[in-house]
């Protein structure tokens, strides 16, 4: 592989890291209230309202049934009025943090629906408010599902995010298709394939570390 060749994958890796963390971020931020959402104005919740969780249920499954190359194109508008274009890495960020909110948001509501409901009833006997149950309770008990349904997000991510290089996000998708694809670069191919795998397994480690580090069980 030539130095400009290496230099241009570096900066791919560069863009497919900040894509994959600013997204997966987002997600967090946004998806995790929604999946305490989820739970808590269900059937037995601590918020019971099933008007307020089917209509945000169907929101969510609406945009996760959506396949990312689609929701990537159908987003332009968005995207553009956002960030003021539809190419690079800071546009790729919006259609990526869209399709991961719903995402974890359903992984998160997993992994809260499986607190022990003896817990909560242990804390409403003591006098414990709603949200006090919640960010007490509910939130501690459910941190090694929060954090593998996290990990799994942002392994998700890596390849929406090479996915997206395909409508000029950058990343190592772009580098893929332009050199590896386009001009016949079997090198750069390689490389990129080599180096999703590292991300991939080395962000799955780390997850898998956490994970087991907050599981006090």
């Amino acid at each position: 592989m030539s130095p400009i060749l290496f230099n241009l994958l570096l900066r791919s890796i560069g863009e497919t890291v900040i894509m994959t963390l600013a997204s997966g971020l987002i997600s967090l931020l946004i998806g995790l209230p929604l999946g305490i959402i989820l739970i808590a104005t269900d059937r037995g919740g601590l918020f019971q309202n099933r008007p307020v969780n089917l209509a945000l249920g169907g929101l969510v499954n609406a945009f996760r049934s959506v396949p990312f190359i689609i929701l990537l194109v159908a987003l332009i508008p968005l995207t553009r009025l956002i960030v003021g274009t539809s190419i690079g890495t800071m546009a790729a960020i919006v259609p990526l943090s869209i399709a991961a909110i719903p995402y974890y948001a359903r992984m998160a509501a997993v992994s809260l629906r499986e607190v022990d409901r003896g817990l909560i009833e242990a804390a409403r006997s003591i006098g414990a408010s709603r949200w006090t149950i919640i960010r007490e309770v509910i939130v501690p008990e459910s941190l090694p599902g929060l954090t593998a349904g996290f990990t799994v997000t942002l392994v998700t991510l890596i390849g929406a995010s090479a996915m997206a290089g395909a409508v000029g996000a950058g990343g190592l998708g772009d580098l893929a298709i332009r050199y590896g694809y386009q001009r016949f670069e079997t090198g750069v191919m390689v490389a990129v394939v080599a180096v999703l795998i590292v991300l991939v397994c080395g962000m799955q480690w780390v997850g898998d570390h956490i994970t087991r580090r907050v599981d006090h069980r």
